[in-house]
């Protein structure tokens, strides 16, 4: 199973709906926030995928939740923005949060750096930011050999 991750798209459409193109394999699309008004229209346009959002930041009015937690193929997700943990200052937070709800795999947000890594037992990303010239997304891959993180460049 793939997953599409994306994040602080920052109401650029255009590279939203690229990303959706790119992976047509990617059966879920989780927005990590800072996208809202986009992500709802993408829903709109690819009414195939499975869309999970959280409310990021600079989603004002929103009522969407800080954060999420998802299982496919046995696998649990706890995805979040960022904001609510203080990833611009560490990820100790939201590891931590991540570890007390039994996370196999942590997705975040906010501070538009991309990362991949693996923490005893638990993957961790952060698929940037779609927005701009350099934007990056993830791909989450699952399958029954184990998990794989992925993070794109869009140039």
């Amino acid at each position: 199973m793939r997953i599409l991750v994306v994040s602080d798209t920052h109401r650029d459409r255009y590279a939203l709906r690229n990303a959706l193109l790119a992976q047509p394999n990617a059966e879920v699309v989780i927005h990590l926030g800072d996208g809202e008004e986009e992500a709802n229209e993408m829903k709109l346009n690819f009414p195939e995928k499975m869309f999970l959002q959280v409310r990021g930041n600079c989603d004002w009015g929103s009522t969407l939740p800080t954060e999420g937690i998802a299982q496919f193929e046995g696998k649990r997700i706890f995805y979040t923005h960022g904001y609510t943990y203080n990833v611009k200052f560490g990820l100790y937070e939201a590891v931590s949060a991540a570890r007390a709800k039994k996370a196999d795999v942590l997705l975040f947000g906010h501070t538009h750096n991309p990362i991949a890594e693996y923490r005893d037992g638990l993957y961790i990303m952060n698929p940037g930011s779609l927005n701009g010239s350099n934007g990056t997304y993830g791909t989450l891959d699952i399958t029954p050999a184990g998990i794989v993180t992925n993070i794109v460049s869009c140039n």
